[in-house]
């Protein structure tokens, strides 16, 4: 996975390119008999899933089943966030039961997103077995997580911020490593 450094990590290109190998390294680790489900933590997370199972399925030629996860109610910041929080749903139309539940998100940062993940899901049920996958892994880990699969490893100073931009959402693609 390539280390990133500068003002514009990923272009476009760069990441189909990078969505790609991520799916192939996703394959290569997956048993066959491993029934897999991709979890996108919302809210970049849940396009990337998608994505992902299109080229999943391209792949496999298997149907890849896509739920998002809110992770709103389990954050460990809640109280200290101003106003009212966006609740957006938890749509998973699937049992958890016995499956590979891959988690995608845009950035792993300080951890503690994807640990609140980790509590959404288990009220949803135990799966077999949970990876995460991550668009960029950057530097700043508070808590003991690491992603399974990352596209991209960034070295962020302080005061900086990796940005995911996602055609569906921002209408364009591009990951850039920005001043806050």
């Amino acid at each position: 996975m390539p280390d990133a450094q500068g003002p514009c990590p990923m272009d476009p290109g760069q990441m189909e390119v990078t969505l790609q190998r991520l799916a192939a390294d996703l394959v290569a680790r997956l048993r066959p008999e491993e029934e897999v489900v991709l979890l996108g933590i919302r809210s970049r997370g849940l396009p990337l899933a998608e994505r992902l199972a299109t080229l999943l399925r391209n792949r496999t030629r298997a149907q890849v089943p896509v739920g998002a996860l809110d992770i709103t109610l389990y954050r460990d910041d809640l109280t200290e966030m101003v106003g009212s929080p966006i609740v957006r749903p938890t749509e998973i139309p699937f049992t958890l039961k016995e499956r590979t539940v891959v988690l995608v998100d845009d950035v792993l940062y300080t951890g503690r997103t994807v640990r609140a993940a980790l509590d959404a899901l288990l009220d949803h049920g135990r799966p077999r077995r949970v990876m995460l996958l991550v668009l960029a892994d950057r530097s700043g880990r508070e808590l003991p997580i690491q992603a399974d699969l990352a596209g991209l490893r960034v070295e962020v100073p302080p005061g900086h911020r990796v940005a995911v931009r996602l055609k569906e959402i921002d209408g364009e693609d591009g990951v850039t490593v920005e001043a806050c």
